[in-house]
C-alpha cells in the first residue's frame, strides 16, 4: 500500500505553522484517497485532538479551518474560543495569511462533519464546499477567491499546539554526572565503557524486526528459542523456517548467561499511529511468550525529537511534552503495557560527535533495562514465587 503524503509544498506548510507556533502536522485524512465524504472524515479525524482542515481549489487559494477540539460526531455545537477560519494565496506569496475568529465561540463548529458554519467543507459529501458569512465574518474572495470546488481537502492533527506541560511528569538527572527491521541476524553486542573498563557485565541482542508481511519478520519459535538461550551469534534468520535443533548456530545446553533477562521491543514513534492490527496482535502473541518464561519486557520509543518539535528543540522538554505524552499512553494502551515499562529516547543518526543529553535519556533506558532484569533475578531466585 502507498504512503499517503502531504500536498503542502514548503512555503504553504511554512504558512500554515505560523498559525501554530511552528507545532508539528500530522497527516490524517486525505479526500483523494480516503473520499470526499463526511464518514471517512469521522473515521479518520475523530478524537484526535487539535486539528486543522486544509482545502485546496483551482484558483490557488490554501484556505480551511481549526478547532481545538476534537471531532466526535456529536452533531452537536461545539464551544471553542481558540478556533479560526485562514486562508492565504499560492499566487501572492508576499500577502500575509488571513486569519478570522468566530464572532461567537458558542458556535465554532457542528460537530457532524467539517462543518464551520460560515464555511462547510466536503459539503453534501463531494469536493465543494460551503460558504455563507455569518458566525465567521469575512470577505469570500479573500478566503476563497469564489471558488468552492475543491481539488484537494486535507486533516492534520496539530502536535503540541498547547506547548509544554507546567512540569516534566517523569524525572531525568540531566547533568553529565549520570522502519523496517534491518536485522538478519541474532548479534549479542558487548559494552566496553572506556580504555579502562574492558567490559560491563551485561550484553545487549539485537533479533530481526516484527514486520507484519505474511512470512516476514521473526518467527515467534525463534523469539522463544532466543529467550531460552539456544541461539547463537551470526545466526542466520529465515522468516519461513525456525531454527532446527542440528543447526550449527542452535546451542543445545544454554546456561543462565545465556539466557534473555529482560526484552525490549523498539518502536519509532511516529509509527505508533500507523501499527495494524496485524503487527498489533504480533506483539500481543510475543508478549504472551515472554510472560510464559517470566521475562520483564520495556517499550523503547525512538525518534523523539523528530515527532516534537519542541523536543527538538530542547531533548528535556521530552517528559513536558504533551505529545510524546500521549504517543506514550497510546502505546501503553496498544500493546497492554504499563506506562511505567514505556520509555523515549533519542536517536544518533547524523551526528559527529556525542551529546550529554541523548546520552543521558539512552543511558537512563540502559539503567530501565537492568531494573527489570533485576528483577528477572530476583524471580529466579525465589522459586516459590515463580511462574511455571
Amino acid at each position: 500500500m502507498s504512503t499517503v503524503t502531504s500536498s503542502l509544498n514548503r512555503w504553504q506548510k511554512k504558512e500554515l505553522c505560523s498559525f501554530f507556533n511552528n507545532a508539528n502536522l500530522s497527516l490524517l485524512f486525505k479526500a483523494s484517497v480516503h473520499g470526499f465524504n463526511a464518514t471517512t472524515f469521522h473515521e479518520k479525524c475523530n478524537t484526535q485532538g487539535p486539528t486543522v482542515i486544509v482545502a485546496y481549489n483551482k484558483s490557488g487559494r490554501v484556505f480551511g479551518a481549526f478547532t481545538s477540539k476534537s471531532y466526535a460526531q456529536t452533531g452537536q455545537n461545539v464551544v471553542d474560543d481558540k478556533a479560526f477560519l485562514f486562508s492565504f494565496n499560492d499566487k501572492e506569496m508576499k500577502e500575509d495569511p488571513l486569519r478570522v475568529v468566530s464572532g461567537n465561540p458558542q458556535y465554532a463548529f457542528t460537530d457532524n462533519g467539517p462543518n464551520f458554519d460560515s464555511l462547510v467543507f466536503l459539503y453534501n459529501n463531494t469536493a465543494n464546499a460551503y460558504s455563507n458569512p455569518g458566525t465567521y465574518q469575512f470577505d469570500p474572495q479573500k478566503i476563497h477567491g469564489n471558488d468552492l470546488q475543491l481539488t484537494e481537502c486535507e486533516v492534520y492533527r496539530v502536535e503540541d499546539f498547547e506547548g509544554l506541560m507546567e512540569k516534566p511528569w517523569r524525572n531525568v538527572q540531566w547533568n553529565s554526572d549520570v522502519q523496517s527491521s534491518l536485522t538478519t541476524q541474532f548479534r549479542p553486542y558487548y559494552i566496553k565503557p572506556s580504555s579502562s573498563v574492558t567490559h560491563v557485565p551485561f550484553i545487549l541482542c539485537d533479533t530481526m524486526g516484527l514486520e507484519d508481511g505474511v512470512n516476514t519478520g521473526l518467527d515467534v519459535d525463534d523469539f522463544a528459542t532466543i529467550l531460552k538461550g539456544h541461539i547463537q551469534d551470526k545466526y542466520q534468520f529465515n522468516p519461513l523456517m525456525p531454527i532446527q535443533p542440528d543447526s550449527p548456530h542452535f546451542h543445545k545446553s544454554p546456561g543462565l548467561k545465556d539466557k534473555i533477562h529482560c526484552v525490549v521491543f523498539v518502536i519509532d514513534i511516529s509509527r505508533v499511529k500507523l501499527l495494524s492490527d496485524k503487527t498489533i496482535e504480533k506483539f500481543v502473541v510475543f508478549r504472551k511468550k515472554a510472560n510464559q518464561l517470566s521475562i520483564p519486557q520495556l517499550v523503547l520509543l525512538t525518534k523523539v525529537d523528530e515527532a516534537c518539535p519542541l523536543v527538538a528543540e530542547d531533548l528535556k522538554n521530552v517528559y513536558q511534552s504533551h505529545y510524546i505524552n500521549k504517543m506514550m499512553q497510546e502505546i501503553s494502551s496498544q500493546l497492554g503495557v504499563s506506562l511505567s515499562v514505556v520509555v523515549p529516547v533519542k536517536n544518533y543518526y547524523q551526528e559527529l560527535e556525542i551529546d550529554s543529553q541523548t546520552d543521558i535519556l539512552l543511558l537512563n533506558a540502559v539503567v530501565q533495562m537492568l531494573r527489570a532484569a533485576d528483577g528477572y533475578f530476583d524471580d529466579f531466585y525465589n522459586p516459590e514465587e515463580r511462574s511455571e
